[in-house]
């Protein structure tokens, strides 16, 4: 009989073998497109980070999460946005969605929820509080246009990447950035699988769990009233017409 200990031990081991085997794949697949613009981190935290999300997000919205960082990147370079860490850069990307996921406790709008996680998350992996504090920030409000643009180049960046990886219904100027060869190489490894049904059904799920997860006004709010109201929130049917489609 194994103990509880060796239970965790090799589950830890396990999941580890998986990010690690990931990782691999991911090298083989970026040495086909060998474009900078589909690299990864190769640090330990990006590591950390892919482990904490990857097992608990569809593969829909974690491919949106990695597409939403390399278009960050290209945002950054293209715009000439200095000032913001790589490795936080990639936290905040790839674990924006991660109030969405089905083991959180659902008691916040999914925003808040995400960045309590994150911040939480990056605090254990030693991350100073004022780093943890500014990738909070930063996936807190990529919802909140007007804002986020105005609150550092982290919380910036964020939101560029999730307006660039949704194709024109949100913020429009930032695609510009981005080439189509660019979305090309990014899509060919990272492909959308009706990404923006597949998040919204994960928002839409979670704000109707309670009522404080959909606070009136509010993105979850939106989404829970336009789909029960037409079956399909506005910003889904903005897709279909969008850059990228769906």
């Amino acid at each position: 009989m194994h103990c509880h200990g060796e239970i965790l031990s090799k589950s830890g081991k396990l999941a580890t073998r998986q990010v690690s085997a990931l990782r691999t794949t991911l090298e083989a697949m970026t040495e086909l497109l060998p474009d900078p613009v589909v690299a990864l981190p190769a640090t330990p935290l990006a590591d950390a980070v892919v482990e904490l999300v990857r097992p608990v997000e569809s593969q829909s919205v974690f491919n949106h999460s990695v597409r939403t960082y390399l278009f960050a990147r290209l945002v950054a370079d293209r715009l000439a946005v200095s000032g913001f860490d790589d490795d936080l850069l990639f936290a905040a990307c790839v674990m924006h969605d991660i109030g969405v996921a089905p083991d959180g406790p659902h008691v916040e709008r999914f925003e808040v929820e995400g960045a309590d996680r994150a911040a939480g998350f990056l605090l254990k992996q030693g991350i100073s509080t004022a780093d943890a504090d500014e990738v909070w920030q930063a996936i807190a409000l990529h919802t909140t246009a007007g804002i986020a643009e105005h609150r550092g180049p982290l919380c910036l960046l964020v939101r560029a990447g999730v307006s660039v990886d949704f194709g024109g219904p949100i913020a429009a100027e930032y695609l510009t950035t981005v080439t189509d060869e660019e979305g090309g190489a990014i899509h060919a490894i990272y492909p959308r699988l009706e990404m923006v049904r597949s998040l919204t059904d994960a928002i839409v799920a979670q704000a109707a769990k309670n009522p404080k997860n959909a606070p009136v006004p509010s993105t979850p709010a939106d989404f829970l009233r336009e789909r029960a109201a037409d079956g399909e929130t506005r910003l889904e049917r903005a897709a279909r017409t969008s850059r990228w489609g769906n």
